[in-house]
């Protein structure tokens, strides 16, 4: 029988319920499959885990593989988990609340850099899990100078890390980016016979922003100009603004 997922996500404790003892060892423990579906998301995408799948890379059958793992939905929130457990939480070393959330920042988007799949796992019960809760404590902690009220520290973080989210998906491959700004400068005057002289502000504005970054879009750009609104937007509940 497969065990609910809040004792999955936490097998490793020492109260969490263990399986059955009789019978033949496991070939795979929940914990190998979980790192194996890992590798396989950030290798090959979260649609290519199966538990079809990874239970052929693993050497069992995908009945077995259920044992262990209860659902690929369940699957996908235990993969979540463990990516967040290895998120790194150094000290604080900075005061400055505001050198604090924007390191908090800048390590969620290159978490989600290096495993752009989270991004698509959307399932609340992630919160459950012993990885994600150190990491939001962590994190929690970045705010602690604004002296906030609970339920507002929260949507404090949240605010932060929808940002990161945005961001990080719109730092998505995009297959036509590359051809894109190898046609810009020819594009260009193209584009701009075409239009004449409609939607002068687009056009102002947009001619500039691509003087400035080269294309139609940096999302280099983007992230610092949005970081820095971001931290303005929290400066306001700062003790004294």
């Amino acid at each position: 029988m497969p065990r609910d997922l809040i004792d999955l996500l936490w097998r490793d404790h020492p109260d969490a319920p263990q399986g059955g003892s009789r019978g033949p060892r496991a070939r795979v423990s929940t914990s190998e499959a979980v790192r194996a579906a890992v590798a396989l998301a950030d290798a090959d995408g979260l649609a290519a885990v199966t538990v079809r799948r990874l239970a052929g890379g693993l050497g069992v059958s995908a009945m077995a593989l259920y044992t262990h793992v209860g659902s690929r939905d369940d699957l996908l929130v235990l993969m979540a988990d463990a990516v967040h457990a290895t998120a790194p939480r150094p000290p604080y070393a900075d005061e400055d609340w505001r050198a604090r959330v924007r390191a908090v920042a800048e390590a969620n988007l290159a978490l989600l850099t290096a495993h752009a799949w989270l991004l698509d796992v959307a399932d609340q019960r992630t919160a459950l899990g012993p990885g994600t809760i150190a990491k939001y404590d962590h994190e929690l902690h970045a705010l602690d100078s604004l002296a906030l009220p609970d339920v507002d520290r929260d949507a404090a973080l949240t605010f932060v890390l929808d940002f990161v989210r945005g961001a990080a998906r719109a730092r998505r491959p995009d297959p036509h980016g590359a051809a894109m700004a190898a046609d810009w400068a020819t594009w260009g005057p193209r584009l701009a016979a075409y239009l004449g002289d409609a939607h002068p502000l687009a056009q102002r504005v947009g001619a500039a922003a691509g003087a400035e970054q080269g294309a139609a879009y940096s999302p280099d750009h983007a992230w610092r100009f949005g970081l820095d609104r971001v931290l303005d937007a929290l400066d306001r509940l700062a003790p004294g603004a």
